[in-house]
């Protein structure tokens, strides 16, 4: 078998291991990995994060909110908390994304990920038109704080902050 083949075969947690492996044995590798790494994390795009998060929040059913709700056998679950919990759950992914820009160091594109998620969040406020979104009222207008929110801990540099401001207040009229 040849040795691209192999690759081939490696499933996405072997080829990690493999990579990790070389970045240990050889310094240099591990420098060109980091570069690599840090290279492909920086293509990051604004309006695709936003349509992602706007598609995962338009894909969420109804019928998932009616079977994860009302009697369960820990009690009663109100639709409208079970809804905006669905809105969380599925923006959190989001959210942990961005926190791995700061952990990397990585502030511009944690900023236009925060950016992307927030103007998802907003469109599903105003063009969802799925029977869920009728039971995620206020879910999405909450979201948009709690994700500003996160992006603002321990932010410091004044510009980035004016300019999520001025982006905040052009974009999203009604929670600016």
């Amino acid at each position: 078998m040849s040795k691209k083949n192999i690759l081939e075969q490696l499933s996405p947690s072997d080829a990690f291991a493999v990579l990790k492996q070389l970045a240990k044995e050889d310094k240099s590798i591990r420098v060109k990995i980091e570069q690599l790494a840090k290279e492909y994390l920086s293509e990051i795009d604004l309006d695709s994060i936003a349509e992602e998060v706007y598609s995962e929040l338009d894909s969420l059913y109804v019928e998932d909110l009616w079977d994860s709700s009302g009697s369960t056998s820990n009690g009663y679950i109100e639709p409208h908390e079970r809804a905006f919990e669905m809105v969380e759950e599925t923006i959190e992914p989001f959210i942990d994304e961005m926190k791995k820009y700061r952990i990397l160091s990585m502030f511009q594109e944690e900023k236009i990920c925060c950016m992307g998620i927030l103007k998802g969040l907003y469109r599903f406020e105003k063009e969802a038109t799925s029977e869920f979104s009728d039971w995620a009222t206020d879910a999405p207008g909450e979201s948009f704080s709690y994700a500003l929110s996160e992006w603002k801990e321990n932010k410091q540099n004044a510009e980035d902050l004016k300019e999520m401001e001025e982006f905040v207040k052009e974009n999203f009229e009604k929670w600016a």
